[in-house]
Protein backbone atom coordinates (compact mmCIF):
# COMPACT_ATOMS: atom_id res chain seq x y z
CA UNK A 1 0.00 0.00 0.00
CA UNK A 2 1.06 3.77 -1.18
CA UNK A 3 1.86 5.54 1.85
CA UNK A 4 2.36 9.64 2.07
CA UNK A 5 3.28 11.92 4.66
CA UNK A 6 1.51 14.36 6.54
CA UNK A 7 1.91 17.08 4.42
CA UNK A 8 1.29 15.40 1.30
CA UNK A 9 -2.16 13.87 2.65
CA UNK A 10 -2.77 17.60 3.73
CA UNK A 11 -2.17 18.52 -0.15
CA UNK A 12 -4.58 15.71 -0.74
CA UNK A 13 -7.28 17.33 0.86
CA UNK A 14 -6.76 20.57 -0.21
CA UNK A 15 -9.41 21.98 -1.81
CA UNK A 16 -10.44 21.90 -5.76
CA UNK A 17 -8.83 25.24 -6.59
CA UNK A 18 -7.60 24.23 -10.29
CA UNK A 19 -4.28 22.49 -9.12
CA UNK A 20 -5.28 19.31 -7.04
CA UNK A 21 -3.78 17.28 -9.99
CA UNK A 22 -0.79 18.83 -10.12
CA UNK A 23 -0.50 18.50 -6.14
CA UNK A 24 -1.23 14.75 -6.92
CA UNK A 25 1.39 14.20 -9.71
CA UNK A 26 3.91 15.37 -7.51
CA UNK A 27 3.17 13.54 -4.64
CA UNK A 28 3.03 10.27 -6.82
CA UNK A 29 6.30 11.45 -8.00
CA UNK A 30 8.16 11.36 -4.96
CA UNK A 31 6.60 7.69 -4.38
CA UNK A 32 8.03 6.16 -7.26
CA UNK A 33 11.80 7.69 -6.35
CA UNK A 34 11.76 6.81 -2.86
CA UNK A 35 10.48 3.27 -3.79
CA UNK A 36 13.24 2.81 -6.27
CA UNK A 37 15.74 4.19 -3.29
CA UNK A 38 14.55 0.99 -0.91
CA UNK A 39 14.55 -1.46 -3.96
CA UNK A 40 18.23 -0.68 -4.68
CA UNK A 41 19.13 -0.32 -0.64
CA UNK A 42 17.90 -4.07 -0.31
CA UNK A 43 19.35 -5.33 -3.32
CA UNK A 44 22.86 -6.44 -3.01
CA UNK A 45 24.74 -4.53 -5.92
CA UNK A 46 26.41 -7.78 -7.29
CA UNK A 47 26.02 -11.56 -6.13
CA UNK A 48 28.69 -12.24 -5.93
CA UNK A 49 30.13 -9.73 -3.27
CA UNK A 50 30.39 -12.44 -1.00
CA UNK A 51 32.57 -14.46 -3.61
CA UNK A 52 34.78 -11.64 -4.52
CA UNK A 53 35.72 -10.83 -1.20
CA UNK A 54 37.36 -13.74 -0.66
CA UNK A 55 39.09 -14.23 -4.03
CA UNK A 56 40.19 -10.44 -3.50
CA UNK A 57 41.80 -11.26 0.03
CA UNK A 58 44.55 -13.56 -0.37
CA UNK A 59 45.47 -11.17 -3.48
CA UNK A 60 45.46 -8.26 -0.52
CA UNK A 61 48.04 -10.24 1.56
CA UNK A 62 50.28 -11.40 -1.36
CA UNK A 63 51.37 -7.47 -1.32
CA UNK A 64 52.42 -7.41 2.11
CA UNK A 65 55.33 -10.23 1.51
CA UNK A 66 56.51 -8.62 -1.18
CA UNK A 67 59.79 -7.19 0.72
CA UNK A 68 61.98 -10.50 0.40
CA UNK A 69 60.12 -12.41 -2.36
CA UNK A 70 57.57 -11.81 -5.31
CA UNK A 71 55.18 -14.05 -6.25
CA UNK A 72 53.37 -13.60 -9.19
CA UNK A 73 49.85 -15.70 -9.87
CA UNK A 74 48.47 -16.45 -12.80
CA UNK A 75 45.34 -14.88 -14.45
CA UNK A 76 43.82 -14.13 -11.30
CA UNK A 77 45.09 -16.60 -8.88
CA UNK A 78 42.78 -19.61 -10.79
CA UNK A 79 45.18 -22.41 -9.68
CA UNK A 80 49.08 -21.50 -9.24
CA UNK A 81 51.67 -23.74 -11.06
CA UNK A 82 54.33 -21.86 -10.45
CA UNK A 83 56.00 -19.28 -8.01
CA UNK A 84 59.08 -17.76 -8.75
CA UNK A 85 61.41 -16.38 -5.48
CA UNK A 86 63.91 -14.38 -5.81
CA UNK A 87 66.31 -14.36 -2.18
CA UNK A 88 67.13 -10.50 -1.98
CA UNK A 89 70.59 -12.09 -0.06
CA UNK A 90 73.80 -12.26 -2.55
CA UNK A 91 75.03 -15.56 -2.58
CA UNK A 92 79.17 -15.21 -3.59
CA UNK A 93 79.84 -18.35 -6.22
CA UNK A 94 76.57 -19.83 -6.55
CA UNK A 95 74.30 -18.50 -9.38
CA UNK A 96 72.50 -21.99 -10.36
CA UNK A 97 69.31 -22.14 -9.54
CA UNK A 98 67.82 -24.93 -7.04
CA UNK A 99 64.49 -26.68 -6.74
CA UNK A 100 62.85 -26.38 -3.41
CA UNK A 101 60.33 -28.89 -2.55
CA UNK A 102 57.26 -27.25 -0.73
CA UNK A 103 56.25 -28.13 3.04
CA UNK A 104 54.59 -31.49 3.74
CA UNK A 105 51.14 -31.84 2.61
CA UNK A 106 50.87 -30.18 -0.47
CA UNK A 107 53.63 -33.12 -2.23
CA UNK A 108 50.02 -33.45 -4.76
CA UNK A 109 49.68 -29.85 -5.33
CA UNK A 110 52.66 -30.66 -7.99
CA UNK A 111 53.98 -27.15 -7.90
CA UNK A 112 57.58 -25.89 -8.09
CA UNK A 113 59.05 -23.27 -6.66
CA UNK A 114 62.43 -22.51 -7.92
CA UNK A 115 64.96 -20.04 -5.94
CA UNK A 116 67.51 -18.12 -7.71
CA UNK A 117 70.67 -17.90 -5.70
CA UNK A 118 72.46 -14.17 -6.29
CA UNK A 119 76.33 -14.21 -5.82
CA UNK A 120 76.90 -13.56 -2.00
CA UNK A 121 78.12 -16.69 0.34
CA UNK A 122 81.02 -18.27 -0.23
CA UNK A 123 80.30 -22.20 -0.59
CA UNK A 124 76.86 -22.10 -0.26
CA UNK A 125 76.03 -25.60 -1.39
CA UNK A 126 73.75 -26.52 1.61
CA UNK A 127 69.83 -26.20 0.10
CA UNK A 128 67.33 -23.57 0.69
CA UNK A 129 64.47 -24.26 2.89
CA UNK A 130 61.27 -21.83 1.44
CA UNK A 131 58.01 -22.42 2.46
CA UNK A 132 54.83 -20.87 1.05
CA UNK A 133 53.54 -17.40 1.97
CA UNK A 134 50.61 -17.83 4.42
CA UNK A 135 48.86 -14.62 1.75
CA UNK A 136 48.77 -17.68 -0.50
CA UNK A 137 46.86 -20.06 1.52
CA UNK A 138 43.43 -18.61 0.93
CA UNK A 139 43.96 -18.55 -2.66
CA UNK A 140 45.11 -21.60 -3.42
CA UNK A 141 42.37 -23.48 -1.24
CA UNK A 142 39.24 -21.71 -2.89
CA UNK A 143 40.60 -21.36 -6.46
CA UNK A 144 40.79 -24.21 -8.92
CA UNK A 145 41.60 -24.09 -12.87
CA UNK A 146 40.09 -25.90 -15.60
CA UNK A 147 42.76 -28.33 -15.66
CA UNK A 148 44.28 -28.55 -12.38
CA UNK A 149 42.40 -29.89 -8.91
CA UNK A 150 43.98 -27.88 -5.74
CA UNK A 151 44.17 -29.88 -2.96
CA UNK A 152 41.02 -29.88 -0.35
CA UNK A 153 43.21 -29.26 3.03
CA UNK A 154 44.64 -25.83 3.16
CA UNK A 155 48.68 -25.26 2.55
CA UNK A 156 51.22 -25.10 5.52
CA UNK A 157 51.27 -21.25 6.83
CA UNK A 158 54.55 -19.54 5.38
CA UNK A 159 57.16 -18.08 6.40
CA UNK A 160 60.39 -16.70 4.36
CA UNK A 161 63.15 -18.46 5.46
CA UNK A 162 66.74 -16.41 4.91
CA UNK A 163 69.89 -18.32 3.93
CA UNK A 164 72.81 -17.52 6.85
CA UNK A 165 76.42 -16.85 5.38
CA UNK A 166 78.31 -19.41 6.29
CA UNK A 167 81.35 -17.37 7.97
CA UNK A 168 78.12 -15.98 10.23
CA UNK A 169 77.84 -19.46 11.57
CA UNK A 170 80.84 -20.63 12.40
CA UNK A 171 81.42 -19.39 16.44
CA UNK A 172 84.54 -17.63 16.37
CA UNK A 173 86.71 -19.19 19.10
CA UNK A 174 87.16 -17.08 22.69
CA UNK A 175 90.28 -16.31 23.50
CA UNK A 176 91.60 -16.69 27.15
CA UNK A 177 92.61 -13.57 29.04
CA UNK A 178 94.49 -13.48 31.86
CA UNK A 179 91.65 -11.28 33.82
CA UNK A 180 89.36 -14.47 33.87
CA UNK A 181 91.38 -16.33 36.21
CA UNK A 182 91.85 -15.57 40.06
CA UNK A 183 95.15 -17.13 40.07
CA UNK A 184 97.57 -18.66 37.66
CA UNK A 185 95.26 -21.15 35.58
CA UNK A 186 96.67 -24.98 35.72
CA UNK A 187 96.22 -27.24 32.62
CA UNK A 188 96.36 -30.91 32.49
CA UNK A 189 99.54 -30.01 30.08
CA UNK A 190 100.71 -27.56 32.24
CA UNK A 191 104.14 -29.37 32.73
CA UNK A 192 104.73 -30.81 29.28
CA UNK A 193 107.38 -28.95 27.22
CA UNK A 194 108.85 -28.99 23.32
CA UNK A 195 111.85 -31.48 23.65
CA UNK A 196 114.85 -31.00 21.24
CA UNK A 197 116.14 -34.52 20.41
CA UNK A 198 118.36 -33.21 17.68
CA UNK A 199 121.31 -32.49 19.67
CA UNK A 200 124.29 -34.86 19.69
CA UNK A 201 125.09 -36.72 22.80
CA UNK A 202 127.31 -35.32 25.23
CA UNK A 203 130.42 -37.07 26.84
CA UNK A 204 131.31 -34.24 29.49
CA UNK A 205 131.55 -36.38 32.64
CA UNK A 206 131.40 -32.85 35.13
CA UNK A 207 128.90 -31.50 32.78
CA UNK A 208 125.24 -30.70 34.33
CA UNK A 209 123.35 -33.49 32.60
CA UNK A 210 125.28 -35.94 33.99
CA UNK A 211 125.51 -34.50 37.28
CA UNK A 212 121.70 -33.86 37.29
CA UNK A 213 121.12 -37.96 36.21
CA UNK A 214 122.90 -38.81 39.62
CA UNK A 215 121.31 -36.64 42.16
CA UNK A 216 118.20 -37.73 43.33
CA UNK A 217 116.41 -34.61 43.73
CA UNK A 218 117.42 -32.88 40.60
CA UNK A 219 116.90 -36.16 38.24
CA UNK A 220 112.82 -36.03 38.07
CA UNK A 221 113.07 -32.14 37.49
CA UNK A 222 115.94 -31.55 35.03
CA UNK A 223 114.98 -32.31 31.79
CA UNK A 224 118.38 -32.39 29.87
CA UNK A 225 116.58 -31.85 26.14
CA UNK A 226 114.36 -29.12 26.92
CA UNK A 227 114.04 -26.79 23.48
CA UNK A 228 115.91 -23.52 24.45
CA UNK A 229 115.42 -21.00 21.26
CA UNK A 230 112.80 -21.17 18.94
CA UNK A 231 112.90 -19.86 15.38
CA UNK A 232 110.53 -20.32 12.57
CA UNK A 233 110.39 -24.02 12.88
CA UNK A 234 108.39 -24.05 16.15
CA UNK A 235 105.69 -22.29 15.28
CA UNK A 236 102.48 -23.75 13.82
CA UNK A 237 98.79 -23.02 14.38
CA UNK A 238 98.56 -26.03 16.90
CA UNK A 239 101.30 -24.68 18.81
CA UNK A 240 99.66 -21.25 18.89
CA UNK A 241 96.80 -23.02 20.40
CA UNK A 242 99.06 -24.44 23.15
CA UNK A 243 100.42 -21.76 24.00
CA UNK A 244 98.07 -19.65 23.95
CA UNK A 245 96.87 -21.01 27.79
CA UNK A 246 100.11 -19.89 29.00
CA UNK A 247 100.72 -15.81 29.77
CA UNK A 248 103.86 -13.93 28.19
CA UNK A 249 106.71 -14.90 28.85
CA UNK A 250 105.74 -18.31 29.11
CA UNK A 251 103.27 -18.29 26.45
CA UNK A 252 101.54 -16.45 23.69
CA UNK A 253 98.05 -15.14 26.12
CA UNK A 254 96.68 -11.75 24.78
CA UNK A 255 99.21 -11.50 22.56
CA UNK A 256 98.80 -10.39 18.74
CA UNK A 257 98.40 -13.49 16.79
CA UNK A 258 99.21 -12.07 13.43
CA UNK A 259 102.46 -10.13 14.81
CA UNK A 260 103.67 -13.47 16.73
CA UNK A 261 103.38 -15.28 13.33
CA UNK A 262 104.83 -12.18 11.54
CA UNK A 263 107.99 -12.39 13.51
CA UNK A 264 108.00 -16.58 13.87
CA UNK A 265 108.03 -16.06 10.07
CA UNK A 266 110.79 -13.98 9.92
CA UNK A 267 112.99 -15.70 12.39
CA UNK A 268 115.53 -17.70 10.53
CA UNK A 269 117.00 -20.89 12.24
CA UNK A 270 120.43 -20.99 13.70
CA UNK A 271 123.02 -23.77 13.37
CA UNK A 272 123.61 -25.64 16.93
CA UNK A 273 121.72 -22.99 18.81
CA UNK A 274 120.63 -25.54 21.39
CA UNK A 275 124.15 -25.87 22.08
CA UNK A 276 124.26 -22.19 22.20
CA UNK A 277 126.06 -22.06 18.89
CA UNK A 278 129.05 -23.98 19.84
CA UNK A 279 131.20 -26.13 17.54
CA UNK A 280 130.02 -29.37 17.20
CA UNK A 281 132.08 -30.64 14.26
CA UNK A 282 134.64 -32.45 16.87
CA UNK A 283 134.73 -35.41 17.24
CA UNK A 284 135.64 -34.92 21.13
CA UNK A 285 133.89 -32.41 22.63
CA UNK A 286 135.12 -31.11 25.63
CA UNK A 287 133.79 -29.49 28.65
CA UNK A 288 132.50 -26.15 28.59
CA UNK A 289 132.17 -23.98 31.86
CA UNK A 290 130.06 -21.02 31.86
CA UNK A 291 130.04 -17.99 34.34
CA UNK A 292 126.94 -15.69 34.79
CA UNK A 293 127.45 -12.33 36.11
CA UNK A 294 125.03 -9.98 37.36
CA UNK A 295 124.68 -6.80 38.14
CA UNK A 296 123.82 -5.94 41.34
CA UNK A 297 127.01 -4.63 42.82
CA UNK A 298 128.06 -7.52 45.08
CA UNK A 299 131.02 -8.47 42.89
CA UNK A 300 132.85 -4.68 43.29
CA UNK A 301 135.81 -4.84 44.86
CA UNK A 302 136.06 -8.81 44.80
CA UNK A 303 138.83 -9.64 42.35
CA UNK A 304 137.04 -11.98 40.81
CA UNK A 305 137.55 -10.33 36.97
CA UNK A 306 140.63 -12.77 35.89
CA UNK A 307 138.67 -15.95 37.33
CA UNK A 308 135.18 -14.81 35.17
CA UNK A 309 137.34 -14.37 32.03
CA UNK A 310 138.74 -17.79 31.99
CA UNK A 311 135.28 -19.43 31.74
CA UNK A 312 134.36 -20.65 27.93
CA UNK A 313 131.39 -18.58 28.03
CA UNK A 314 130.27 -15.07 29.84
CA UNK A 315 127.18 -13.99 30.52
CA UNK A 316 126.10 -10.93 31.34
CA UNK A 317 122.37 -9.20 31.33
CA UNK A 318 120.30 -5.95 31.12
CA UNK A 319 122.48 -3.21 32.02
CA UNK A 320 126.07 -4.88 32.08
CA UNK A 321 128.19 -2.02 33.11
CA UNK A 322 132.03 -3.08 32.76
CA UNK A 323 133.52 0.12 32.25
CA UNK A 324 135.72 1.09 35.58
CA UNK A 325 135.25 -2.64 37.30
CA UNK A 326 137.14 -4.79 35.36
CA UNK A 327 138.92 -6.09 38.04
CA UNK A 328 135.62 -7.11 40.23
CA UNK A 329 133.19 -8.29 36.68
CA UNK A 330 135.83 -8.80 33.82
CA UNK A 331 135.57 -8.18 30.59
CA UNK A 332 134.64 -10.77 28.59
CA UNK A 333 130.68 -11.06 26.96
CA UNK A 334 130.25 -14.30 25.19
CA UNK A 335 126.25 -13.82 25.28
CA UNK A 336 124.43 -10.62 26.03
CA UNK A 337 120.59 -11.20 27.36
CA UNK A 338 117.75 -8.73 27.43
CA UNK A 339 114.20 -7.94 26.99
CA UNK A 340 113.63 -5.44 24.66
CA UNK A 341 112.87 -2.80 27.20
CA UNK A 342 115.65 -3.58 29.68
CA UNK A 343 118.06 -3.16 26.60
CA UNK A 344 116.82 0.67 25.51
CA UNK A 345 116.49 1.69 28.87
CA UNK A 346 119.68 0.45 30.62
CA UNK A 347 121.69 2.93 28.21
CA UNK A 348 119.92 6.35 28.77
CA UNK A 349 119.93 5.23 32.62
CA UNK A 350 123.79 3.69 32.60
CA UNK A 351 124.97 5.58 30.51
CA UNK A 352 126.96 8.43 33.16
CA UNK A 353 128.11 4.98 34.42
CA UNK A 354 130.35 3.82 31.72
CA UNK A 355 126.86 1.89 29.76
CA UNK A 356 127.16 3.90 27.08
CA UNK A 357 126.51 0.51 24.52
CA UNK A 358 125.41 -2.87 24.80
CA UNK A 359 128.39 -5.85 24.54
CA UNK A 360 129.29 -5.68 20.79
CA UNK A 361 131.38 -7.88 19.01
CA UNK A 362 131.87 -10.67 16.44
CA UNK A 363 132.31 -13.02 19.20
CA UNK A 364 129.11 -11.62 20.98
CA UNK A 365 125.94 -13.80 20.57
CA UNK A 366 122.23 -11.98 21.76
CA UNK A 367 119.89 -13.86 24.05
CA UNK A 368 115.81 -12.35 23.56
CA UNK A 369 113.50 -13.05 26.22
CA UNK A 370 110.37 -12.22 24.58
CA UNK A 371 108.20 -10.39 27.49
CA UNK A 372 105.14 -9.34 25.85
CA UNK A 373 103.86 -7.40 22.69
CA UNK A 374 106.34 -4.47 22.56
CA UNK A 375 109.53 -7.40 22.35
CA UNK A 376 107.16 -8.66 19.37
CA UNK A 377 107.35 -5.16 17.81
CA UNK A 378 110.91 -4.44 18.75
CA UNK A 379 111.94 -7.53 17.15
CA UNK A 380 110.07 -7.29 14.15
CA UNK A 381 111.39 -3.92 13.60
CA UNK A 382 114.99 -5.61 13.94
CA UNK A 383 114.43 -7.79 11.14
CA UNK A 384 112.90 -5.90 8.64
CA UNK A 385 115.54 -3.21 9.88
CA UNK A 386 112.73 -0.56 10.39
CA UNK A 387 111.81 1.80 12.63
CA UNK A 388 110.15 0.63 15.87
CA UNK A 389 106.21 1.17 15.59
CA UNK A 390 104.44 4.29 17.72
CA UNK A 391 103.64 3.60 21.26
CA UNK A 392 106.60 0.88 21.31
CA UNK A 393 109.35 1.63 22.64
CA UNK A 394 109.73 4.23 19.85
CA UNK A 395 110.49 7.26 22.08
CA UNK A 396 113.87 5.63 22.05
CA UNK A 397 114.15 7.35 18.75
CA UNK A 398 116.74 4.64 17.41
CA UNK A 399 115.70 1.87 15.22
CA UNK A 400 116.76 -1.63 16.62
CA UNK A 401 119.07 -1.96 14.14
CA UNK A 402 121.86 0.70 15.27
CA UNK A 403 121.88 -0.55 18.65
CA UNK A 404 124.13 -3.63 17.15
CA UNK A 405 127.92 -2.83 15.75
CA UNK A 406 128.65 -2.90 11.90
CA UNK A 407 128.66 -6.58 10.06
CA UNK A 408 126.00 -7.73 12.77
CA UNK A 409 124.21 -10.90 11.37
CA UNK A 410 121.00 -12.41 13.03
CA UNK A 411 123.04 -15.68 13.02
CA UNK A 412 124.01 -14.62 16.39
CA UNK A 413 120.87 -13.86 17.57
CA UNK A 414 118.82 -16.34 19.74
CA UNK A 415 115.45 -16.35 20.97
CA UNK A 416 114.38 -18.23 24.13
CA UNK A 417 111.55 -20.62 23.51
CA UNK A 418 108.30 -20.08 26.10
CA UNK A 419 108.36 -23.57 26.69
CA UNK A 420 112.45 -22.76 28.72
CA UNK A 421 111.13 -20.01 30.79
CA UNK A 422 107.81 -21.96 31.94
CA UNK A 423 109.72 -25.14 32.56
CA UNK A 424 112.21 -22.86 35.07
CA UNK A 425 109.40 -21.13 36.88
CA UNK A 426 107.10 -24.52 37.29
CA UNK A 427 110.79 -26.41 38.49
CA UNK A 428 112.87 -24.79 40.05
CA UNK A 429 111.58 -20.56 40.20
CA UNK A 430 107.92 -21.54 41.52
CA UNK A 431 106.66 -18.32 43.72
CA UNK A 432 103.21 -18.42 45.82
CA UNK A 433 102.12 -15.15 44.28
CA UNK A 434 101.19 -17.25 41.62
CA UNK A 435 98.53 -17.99 43.91
CA UNK A 436 96.78 -14.35 43.94
CA UNK A 437 94.89 -12.45 41.97
CA UNK A 438 97.71 -10.50 40.67
CA UNK A 439 99.22 -14.09 39.69
CA UNK A 440 100.24 -12.21 36.05
CA UNK A 441 102.55 -10.40 37.67
CA UNK A 442 105.00 -12.79 39.00
CA UNK A 443 107.90 -12.91 36.16
CA UNK A 444 111.37 -14.13 37.46
CA UNK A 445 113.90 -11.44 36.26
CA UNK A 446 116.44 -11.90 33.23
CA UNK A 447 119.09 -13.00 35.59
CA UNK A 448 117.46 -15.93 37.08
CA UNK A 449 116.79 -17.27 33.95
CA UNK A 450 120.62 -17.16 33.14
CA UNK A 451 121.36 -18.66 36.06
Amino acid sequence: MLQVDTQEQQDLNYPDNGNSWSFLKVSLGRDITRLKQDMLEKTPRWEGREEQKKMMEPVARVGEGKENMTVKPVRGLEGIKKTTVETALRMQENTEKRTVRPAPGVEEAKEKMTVKLLPSTEGAKEKATVKLSSGVKGAQQNNTSKDQTMPKEPLASVETVRPVPQAAAVKEKKRLRAADFKSEPQWDFEDQYLLDNSSPPWTCSESVKAKAAKSDWLRDLFLPNIMLFTDKRYFSDSEWDRLEHFAPPFGFMELNYSLVKKVMSLLPPNPHQQLLLANSTSSKPTCISCAVVGNGGILNNSGMGQEIDSHHYVFRVSGAVIKGYEKGVGTKTSFYGFKAYSLVSSLPILGHRGFSNIPQGKHVGYIHFLEGDRDYEWLKALLLNKNIREGFLNHYEQRPWERFEEGFTMDRYLVVHPDFLRYMKNRFLKSKTLEKPYWRLYRPTTGAFRC
